[in-house]
């Protein structure tokens, strides 16, 4: 099952997408179609919806042909959002956790004896096709990192490794965007990685039946057409149980979370010399199964545009 949060005529919908990825259907106008009562209306009620709402998009997706106009809806025809636009939390992500993409970073080969966990503010997070803002009063040096998304189906505790597939429900393409010098001008990883649209993520939420497990896709990214990384999540240092298992320690996550496993190595700081975002430069993270994520670098405009200040 595909889900997607989808605008049109101004209006914000979730949707689930036929076989074919050629079309939207639209899950509360669908259900009111064949009459099955409530819908969820976002993605965070879908995923809460549990098995109930898996089976109304596969009842929509079953009788799609019986739906009217309106309900059906080529996918060229509506903006795709982000699949999850807020979270409840801030995104948390995973450093350092592929050897080869270790090695660039530090410069070593010395690997973290455990998972390397930081955050990226909810409002870094914008969709497929927005603008990647590049900021040159705050940082010369922004970077690209395609990533694997797990999404928080279940809610949970110290979930021991053995059960963290359960509290799994799907996957999404994620691109850490990096401020390198903000990043390393502390300790705490924060600051350069929360800028806002510093967190593209889509288009798609795909449900973990349509993936497997363990969880084995093809990550790759390009600028402009150039293979920048081009890896597979089975070369991740710490897998996604083990990630599972030591965010919940004592932490506990919720139906809606967000987990970025980890970039692989060919990130621009890597390069001699770095190869950073530049106005124009347009960045693709494609991951098997999951789809393509696009998103064009732009210089921001005003300083404060964004609040009105």
């Amino acid at each position: 099952m595909i889900f997607v949060t989808y605008r049109r005529d101004r209006a914000e919908r979730l949707g689930v997408l036929d076989e074919p990825r050629q079309h939207v259907i639209d899950v509360v106008a669908g259900a009111e179609a064949l009459g099955t009562g409530d819908a969820p209306a976002t993605m965070l009620e879908a995923i809460e919806g549990g098995d109930a709402a898996l089976q109304l998009a596969g009842m929509l997706r079953q009788r799609s042909a019986d739906l009217p106009g309106g309900v059906v809806i080529p996918l060229a025809e509506v903006t795709l959002l982000a699949p999850i636009p807020r979270p409840r939390k801030n995104v948390f992500a995973v450093g350092l956790n592929y050897v080869a993409h270790s090695a660039e970073f530090t410069k070593s080969d010395r690997l973290p004896e455990n998972p390397i966990v930081f955050t990226k503010a909810s409002t870094s997070i914008v969709g497929p096709g927005d603008a990647i803002e590049l900021r040159p009063d705050l940082t010369p040096a922004v970077d690209y990192e395609g990533e694997l998304a797990v999404i928080i189906g279940k809610r949970g505790r110290d979930i021991a490794k053995e059960r963290a597939e359960e509290h799994i429900f799907g996957y999404a393409v994620l691109n850490d965007v990096t401020a390198r010098d903000l990043q390393k001008r502390t300790s705490q990883w924060f600051l350069g990685k929360s800028l806002d649209t510093f967190c593209p993520m889509g288009p798609y939420l795909v449900h973990k039946s349509e993936v497997g497990w363990p969880v084995r896709l093809n990550v790759r990214t390009t600028v402009n057409g150039e293979v920048r990384q081009d890896a597979n999540t089975d070369l991740l240092y710490f897998d996604i149980a083990t990630l599972v298992a030591t965010i919940s320690a004592g932490i506990t996550l919720e139906p809606g979370d967000i987990i970025a496993t980890g970039t692989p190595e060919g990130v621009g700081m890597g390069f001699d010399p770095p190869r950073f975002l530049q106005d124009g430069d347009v960045v693709d993270v494609e991951i098997e199964k999951l789809g393509r994520l696009t998103n064009p670098v732009t210089v921001s405009g005003k300083v404060g545009a964004a609040t009105g200040d």
